[in-house]
């Protein structure tokens, strides 16, 4: 008998079944290759509002909103609906050579809520993708221009920006037990933007003044002849939920235009409503990038998609100079038309229920309970910025960081809470309709959390 046979032989296969074919056909992200069949997921079984449930019928909160992604919670009907109706009317069509309603809809959507001149819109599958899409479009624009030598990237310590081969060059996350490749020949990084990481005794305007001058002098010592662009998120989410210090983005977008460097705001983790606005980039930080890459709230995670919004000054740069030449940049699902519903079902829905409204009211509670959390002597940092947050604990090194994340983490989801654990930090970012109330019982069990792994550590 055949595998395929045997498979659909199976109804309804269990709990114990499941994670045996997990384990032993499926590869997830960041496997631990060295016990490739030895990992143990949780069995996500169902989903509402901002709780999922495990194969045993465990409820908890999604404190990650599944990977920072879904605003508007789960389980929503009128999303079902709209993503069905699409499938039904039309599910797929050539992005080379055609065009739907959802996708022209929502590119004018998507350039009315973004800020400036950024009217431009190129759909990708991912927020890999629109990173990737951003860093061509630069190589293809100076190439244009005639200045092949402009190519460099800068981009940041600590920052993320993907998986694919340009976007995991730019990301400067650790990387010293990787294994993959990177290019290293396209990319300059800036050291740590991090305020918890200035010397003793330093202010946070005199460690913003330093964090400038490293941009400063990056440009002087390589030149801004050889640099094309600045990529940056507003804020560091996956290197910690890095919060820089004020007035460091206007500033380093005031360089980057006065050297001609396009500045790429890269807000697949903090636009669509995470800091309370569509797009933090010019409503909380005062810029206008030339690009803005976006994904995940985008549709809240109901269907993959991503965009690279791109200006209308970068757009007119590589126009008309000379042969015709075609952008050759592109996915198969471009402008998917199902997940282009999506997305405008998602905004609809953030419009017509003041989700954003409510996350700027909600935001100082959250914060607040956030910052709270300081007072765990294990705890060094409380962090964050609208509905984003992360607790750093102390440890004397590596070894010990990652046992005491692992410690915190264990202690979370066993009271039925999931944090996003990253290495001695657990990161919370949960859905956009958190209500107070919720935001309270979260705490809570993170407070409760904490009290236990420092009462078990002695500290």
């Amino acid at each position: 008998m055949s595998k395929m046979m045997a498979a659909t032989r199976l109804n309804e296969p269990g709990v114990k079944t499941l994670h045996e074919w997990d384990r032993m056909n499926q590869i997830h992200p960041w496997a631990a290759m060295d016990d490739w069949r030895g990992y143990d997921n949780m069995l996500v079984d169902s989903a509402q509002g901002i709780y999922i449930w495990d194969g045993d019928g465990k409820r908890y909160i999604d404190g990650p909103a599944g990977m920072w992604c879904t605003q508007i919670g789960y389980g929503r009907q009128d999303m079902a609906d709209a993503i069905a109706a699409q499938v039904v009317r039309m599910p797929y069509t050539s992005p080379f050579t055609n065009l739907t309603e959802p996708s022209a809809v929502l590119a004018k959507k998507i350039a009315d809520l973004a800020p400036g001149d950024l009217n431009n819109v190129f759909f990708t599958t991912g927020g890999s993708t629109a990173v990737d899409t951003a860093l061509r479009t630069m190589q293809y624009m100076n190439n244009r221009r005639g200045r092949p030598g402009k190519k460099l990237i800068l981009a940041r310590e600590k920052g993320y920006h993907g998986s694919t081969y340009l976007a995991h060059s730019v990301t400067g996350k650790e990387r010293e037990k990787s294994h993959f490749d990177f290019e290293t020949r396209l990319v300059h990084f800036l050291p740590d933007v991090n305020p918890y990481c200035r010397p003793e005794g330093m202010s946070v305007a005199a460690w913003c003044d330093a964090k400038v001058a490293d941009l400063e002098n990056a440009i002087a010592t390589i030149g801004a002849d050889r640099i094309g662009a600045f990529i940056a998120e507003p804020i560091l989410a996956s290197g910690g939920v890095i919060v820089p210090p004020p007035g460091y983005h206007k500033r380093t977008f005031d360089i980057c235009r006065a050297n001609d460097i396009l500045y790429i705001s890269d807000e697949v983790v903090t636009g669509f409503g995470r800091l309370g606005h569509w797009f933090a980039s010019e409503d909380l930080f005062g810029i206008q990038p030339d690009m803005i890459t976006c994904a995940k709230g985008l549709t809240s995670g109901y269907l993959p998609l991503g965009a690279c919004i791109i200006s209308d000054r970068v757009m007119e740069s590589m126009s008309h100079l000379g042969e015709p030449s075609s952008f050759s940049n592109g996915y198969t699902y471009s402008g998917h038309p199902v997940c282009c519903a999506a997305a405008l079902k998602n905004i609809e829905i953030l419009e017509d229920e003041r989700i954003l409204e409510h996350v700027r009211q909600i935001t100082p509670h959250f914060q607040k309970r956030l910052r709270d959390l300081a007072k765990f002597d294990i705890v060094g940092d409380a962090r964050g910025m609208g509905l984003l947050g992360c607790v750093e604990c102390k440890a004397r090194n590596l070894e010990a960081q990652r046992l005491l994340g692992s410690k915190v983490d264990d202690a979370c989801e066993a009271r039925g809470l999931i944090v996003r654990p990253l290495i001695n930090m657990a990161v919370v970012s949960p859905p956009l309709i958190i209500t107070k109330a919720q935001i309270d019982e979260m705490f809570d069990i993170f407070e409760d959390a904490l009290d236990e792994v420092q009462t078990a550590t002695g500290d």
